[in-house]
């Protein structure tokens, strides 16, 4: 009989699940709607309803199931699994580690969802095994995981890896959802780039393609890529700070990978040519000389395959 992990990416709109080898191969995926409501008090039975019904359609049993591992999306403690806040979720001091070990009968391993990406893409993505890798997600916000000799770099309180809350514009920045101005998620998101083609455009009367239609972030790399004189000012600004954020957090680190995901990551070349050219201009030398930096290779698997990884610690393996 074939045992699986559980890895589970837990999101505020969607859970994506899946069972996966010790080897890291996925055996079945799937994803349920998160529910939201009454504060989130349905979500944990709602997944542990949904691993029982899949099992039972696939005609496996619970025995065949070692461990899960899950991410969140917020700042997690680690000896507990107590998910601080997810605001997306409308947690706050959450136990989910307790709570989902209750409900399922199985050990569970939990952390931020940035970090099981990291592992994810570190495991059997872009990463290749590197033991020591950067990890950023570009999408509506802008997450983080830093990967140091092989292990997840958490902090004190579950904030470690928080690259999207760098201080980019240490004055006039504009507002982050974190509370604080100037951060990197409010420039080298999907939204800042969208902010910053809108103030450009509002600032001056030249013709670029992006007048008159939606504005969005794959629109303004595309038409960067046609020469767009509008969309490229935009597109390097928005990686000379993400270049230089990123030359920030591996003059620390000292990565061998820089792995690049998120839906902004679909822009592809252009993306990674921009930002390796300022991280080069800004990284210590030896750093730069050391690091690579490359596109996610797993879309939206790498979180439940990081949390199969995550789920292998439980189990010895």
């Amino acid at each position: 009989m074939e045992q699986w992990l559980v890895g589970i990416d837990l999101g505020g709109t969607t859970t994506k699940m899946a069972f996966i080898t010790e080897d890291g191969i996925i055996v079945h995926k799937w994803e349920i709607p998160t529910d939201t409501s009454n504060r989130g008090e349905r979500i944990v039975a709602h997944i542990a309803r949904s691993l029982d019904e899949t099992l039972a359609r696939l005609g496996g049993t619970k025995e065949q199931l070692l461990a899960i591992g899950i991410g969140a999306p917020g700042p997690v403690q680690e000896e507990t699994g107590m998910l601080y806040e997810a605001v997306n979720l409308g947690w706050k001091h959450y136990p989910l580690k307790r709570q989902l070990e209750e409900e399922t009968g199985l050990p569970v391993a939990v952390d931020n969802d940035a970090n099981i990406a990291a592992l994810g893409e570190m495991w059997k993505g872009a990463g290749g095994g590197a033991r020591h890798l950067l990890f950023v997600t570009l999408g509506t916000g802008v997450g983080g995981g830093v990967i140091a000799n092989g292990a997840i770099v958490r902090g004190t309180n579950g904030a470690g890896g928080e690259i999207g809350h760098m201080t980019m514009v240490a004055d006039g920045g504009a507002p982050c959802n974190c509370g604080k101005t100037g951060c990197l998620e409010t420039i080298a998101s999907a939204t800042g780039i969208v902010r910053i083609a809108g103030e450009k455009l509002a600032a001056s009367e030249r013709p670029s393609a992006l007048r008159g239609g939606d504005v969005t972030a794959k629109a303004v790399f595309d038409a960067a890529k046609t020469g767009d004189a509008l969309a490229l000012e935009v597109v390097e600004e928005v990686t000379r700070y993400l270049g230089l954020a990123l030359a920030n957090a591996a003059n620390v680190t000292n990565p061998e990978k820089i792995v690049i995901g998120g839906g902004v990551s679909k822009a592809g070349a252009l993306l990674v040519e921009h930002v390796a050219a300022h991280f080069r201009r800004y990284a210590f030398p030896r750093v730069a000389a050391g690091a690579e930096i490359v596109l996610a290779t797993l879309g939206n698997d790498a979180g439940v395959i990081g949390g199969a990884w995550l789920a292998k610690s439980l189990i010895g393996a």
